[in-house]
Formats: structure tokens, C-alpha cells, sequence
């Protein structure tokens, strides 16, 4: 390949292989070797850009090893990939498919290099990630209890319990990982701060919402999903609704703005404004997980601790 020339990658993730298809040289291969290999290789081409889709965690070795050899390597939604597909007229769906589009997207789009992160954040996540697993399986049981009686109930109770037991640990394994890194600890002690935001959401925003502090208003309310985006044409003018984003941490936002709406006298009196003027409940709380969101995002951004005037001055 000619120096000149700028190389885009595409890796499809699975189990078993990683198929690998490398723009503009059409050079396609399957990958069943060491990933050191691999990204030896990959390194070798010094390529512009790497794209892989997120796939069920399989993705994370792949990033590790090339972040670690300093490649350009980012991981994307397959929505978008699927919808950029679509878009160019391939309909057809296979793995080598699937990696020549995510080189093409690649060259095409060249989404934003972020930092990989580390094996303390991946910790972090990975608890988190099951924590919401256990209460996503505590709720279904529980639902099915409501629908059974005698010797079903009575496992399905035990199974509960023991739920429980689960939930309470992970909970005590998220505290002990944020007060073990001084970083997190500051974090934590100014989400803390706030009024409404518990250990749950602090732990989920520190964990998923690594961005935090670092975009500005706009756009870290259009990472997680709260941003109202606008549905016009023509003379139609539709309505402004949410979508996209991260939607795992935008259900435990949901769930620390509602405590806030209570506790929280900036985010309460934002609230019972925008019910005052007509707004239904589901859009007048969307705003104020917005605003709840910027509030903390400014927090990070200037390293400062909670303040009621501070935060009534911010949009």
C-alpha cells in the first residue's frame, strides 16, 4: 500500500473469529489466532481508523489489545451501522459484509477517537452492568409471583431471597470500588452532593458516563438521549421527542430525577414550573433528567461542589 494512501478498517466481532476487511486494498481475512497477532498485523498497516460494532462485550479484547498498540480503534453503535448499510444499497447481511461497511463507515463518517476505558473502569462497569441484570431479573420474578401460589411460589420466593442477597453484595462491591481510587472518590463525593442523586446513579454515571465534564451541554444530552430532537417537514411541524442515547443509564437517571423532583429544590421548582404551564408528567421529568444531567455535567467540568444558585443559573 502507498504511504499515502490512508487505510480504514472494519472488524467484525464474534465468538469464534474476527473477520477483517481493510479499505481501499479490498484485502479480507479471518482471524482464529492470538489477538496479539492480529493486532501486530493491524498495527503494521498504521491504519487511519478502526471500526468495530459493539457486540455483547466480545468487542472489549479486541479494543484492548489495539488501544495498547496505540491504533486509532473505535466502537460504534450497529444501529448506525445497520442504518449506513441501508443506506449505500447493501442489504445483504454477513460477517465479511459486515466488516467491509464498517470500514467504509469508517472512511466515510470518522467518528471521534475516545479513550479506551481502563481495567478499573471496566471493573466498575461490569458490576454495574450486572447489578442491573439481578434487578431486572428480581422484577420479572416478582411478577411472577403475583400470578402463582403453593410449591411455585414458594421457589419463586427462595429465589427472590436469594435475588436479594445478590443485589445487596453488588451494591457493597460498587462502594468498595469507588472509595478504593482517590479519582472516583472526588467524583463520587460531588454527585453525592447532590440532592436526589444516590450510590446507584453515581456509580452508573461514573461507569458509563465516562464523557461526563468533558462535552458541553448539547452534547453530552444528546449522548445519553435526553435531548429533544425535532420532527419537522414542510409545514408540519411535529413533536419534539427523545430517542437513541444510552438508554441503560438514562433509566437510572429516570429514576434519580424522580427521587430529585422530591428532594432536589432546584430541579422541584423547575418541575412544578413546567407543569404549570401544561406540560404532561413524562415530558415536564425528560426535562429535568435534561437538566439534572447539565447541572452535573458543569459540576465536572469545573470541579465544583454542589450549589442551589450556581445551579438555578444553569439552562
Amino acid at each position: 500500500m502507498e504511504a499515502n494512501v490512508k487505510c480504514f478498517i472494519g472488524i467484525d466481532v464474534s465468538k469464534a473469529q474476527l473477520d477483517v476487511y481493510i479499505h481501499p486494498t479490498a484485502e479480507r481475512y479471518c482471524v482464529k489466532q492470538t489477538l496479539m497477532a492480529m493486532g501486530e498485523k493491524l498495527q503494521s498497516l498504521n491504519p487511519a481508523l478502526v471500526v468495530l460494532e459493539a457486540s455483547g462485550g466480545f468487542e472489549c479484547a479486541v479494543t484492548g489489545v489495539l488501544a495498547t498498540m496505540n491504533v486509532p480503534v473505535v466502537v460504534v453503535n450497529p444501529r448506525q451501522i445497520r442504518d449506513f448499510a441501508r443506506a449505500t444499497g447493501t442489504l445483504a447481511k454477513t460477517d465479511l459484509i459486515d466488516a467491509q461497511i464498517l470500514a467504509r463507515f469508517a472512511e466515510a463518517i470518522k467518528p471521534e477517537v475516545r479513550p479506551i476505558p481502563d481495567d478499573c473502569v471496566q471493573k466498575l462497569s461490569s458490576i454495574a452492568k450486572r447489578r442491573r441484570q439481578i434487578v431486572e431479573m428480581l422484577t420479572m420474578e416478582k411478577n411472577r409471583l403475583a400470578q402463582t401460589s403453593g410449591m411455585v411460589a414458594s421457589g419463586i420466593n427462595d429465589h427472590i431471597a436469594w435475588l436479594t442477597q445478590c443485589l445487596n453484595a453488588l451494591d457493597k462491591d460498587l462502594q468498595k470500588s469507588l472509595r478504593e481510587s482517590p479519582v472516583w472518590r472526588e467524583k463520587e463525593e460531588l454527585l453525592r452532593g447532590v440532592p436526589g442523586v444516590g450510590p446507584v446513579l453515581t456509580a452508573s454515571v461514573i461507569a458509563y458516563l465516562p464523557e461526563l465534564g468533558r462535552l458541553n451541554r448539547k452534547q453530552i444530552a444528546a449522548l445519553v438521549g435526553v435531548a429533544p430532537l425535532n420532527r419537522d417537514s414542510g409545514t408540519f411541524k411535529g413533536k419534539r421527542s427523545v430517542w437513541g442515547g444510552r438508554g441503560h443509564l438514562r433509566t437510572i437517571l429516570y429514576m434519580g430525577t424522580i427521587s430529585a423532583v422530591r428532594f432536589n429544590p432546584i430541579i422541584k421548582i423547575f418541575y412544578d414550573r413546567l407543569r404549570q404551564a401544561g406540560k404532561p408528567p413524562k415530558v415536564a421529568i425528560t426535562a429535568c433528567m435534561r437538566k439534572l444531567l447539565i447541572i452535573l455535567n458543569a459540576m465536572f467540568k469545573h470541579n465544583i461542589p454542589w450549589n442551589p444558585n450556581y445551579a438555578l443559573c444553569t439552562p
